[in-house]
């Protein structure tokens, strides 16, 4: 498969077949936080960056062999920036009764025609994680034509029109948006907007830059009760579902890895395996080249 992967258990989506419409690694974005990497080429135009006819011939054979709780529009890049992408979540609401979802870093719904993509979406959620323009240039290093006041209204208008579940994602950086009166000023904003969950992240896997610092559970407890009960920490959260799978272990292995940074136990626990057996094949997989070992904070991490 090119462009779909999974299905994989998903620590908010159950078990979620992943749709990627975005080569690696093309963003609006080039986060500190960022899992997958540095952004290569970074871009602000829709445009068809890969054939939907492909997309859906995938999606076609995939969604005949069960369904997932979730199709969710996310990978190597932003998603919106597919010019296309409301044509495959009409496809997809259209073939299957699994709920879509659409995970985007928000950067482009200031664009009427984005925002409008988007509406037939069961969930969509967006990354808002400042209200000051320098401490949102530091940490996602955007686009030059993207502005935070921008991306606030388009956040807005999409609130007002979009029909389906909004949840905020709000990624914490120790030393640069965690502070108490920059968390005070993005409840407000928030509270403006009126997702229906605002949902805490930190940095729980190797980002593009070491100045990305995760923030501690301690701090994260507090920071959720300044937002109050529409906030919920999903940092580290525990994966919603399982899957057994079928055919070599290997196989398992390098698809569980294949977009983003997991470690032994991220894989045994997703695929409901013995600990030791996955141990031994991803070791045996580092040896021969297949995956790649790195450390971060004190845990390995392996990717494809």
């Amino acid at each position: 498969m090119t462009y779909i992967f999974g299905p994989v258990p998903s620590r908010r989506l159950g078990l979620s077949l992943g749709v990627d419409l975005i080569p690696p690694k093309t963003c609006s974005y080039d986060c500190l936080y960022c899992q997958i990497g540095k952004t290569t080429c970074k871009a602000v135009e829709p445009q068809a960056y890969v054939p939907m006819e492909a997309v859906i011939a995938e999606l076609d054979e995939m969604l005949a062999k069960g369904k997932p709780d979730y199709v969710t529009f996310s990978g190597s890049g932003e998603p919106t920036l597919h010019v296309e992408l409301g044509r495959a979540i009409a496809y997809v609401k259209e073939k299957t009764s699994a709920k879509v979802a659409v995970l985007t870093n928000g950067s482009l719904l200031y664009r009427p025609e984005v925002r409008e993509r988007l509406l037939k979406a069961d969930m969509v959620m967006p990354t808002l994680s400042t209200v000051s323009e320098e401490i949102f240039r530091a940490i996602h290093r955007p686009h030059d034509d993207l502005s935070l006041s921008g991306i606030i209204e388009g956040l807005r208008s999409l609130r007002k029109s979009y029909r389906g579940q909004l949840f905020i994602e709000v990624m914490l950086l120790a030393g640069f948006n965690d502070g108490d009166e920059e968390i005070e000023a993005l409840r407000q904003v928030i509270l403006e907007i009126a997702p229906d969950r605002v949902q805490l992240n930190t940095v729980v896997r190797p980002p593009a830059d070491s100045k990305a610092i995760p923030l501690d559970r301690k701090r994260l407890e507090v920071i959720k009760g300044v937002f109050g009960e529409c906030a919920e920490i999903i940092a580290s959260a525990p994966i919603m579902d399982k899957r057994h799978f079928e055919g070599p272990l290997s196989a398992a292995v390098l698809e569980t890895a294949r977009r983003r940074p997991v470690t032994v136990e991220d894989v045994a626990g997703a695929l409901d395996a013995p600990l030791h057996e996955v141990e031994e094949t991803v070791n045996a997989l580092v040896n021969q080249g297949s995956l790649r070992r790195q450390t971060h904070i004190g845990k390995d991490y392996y990717t494809g």
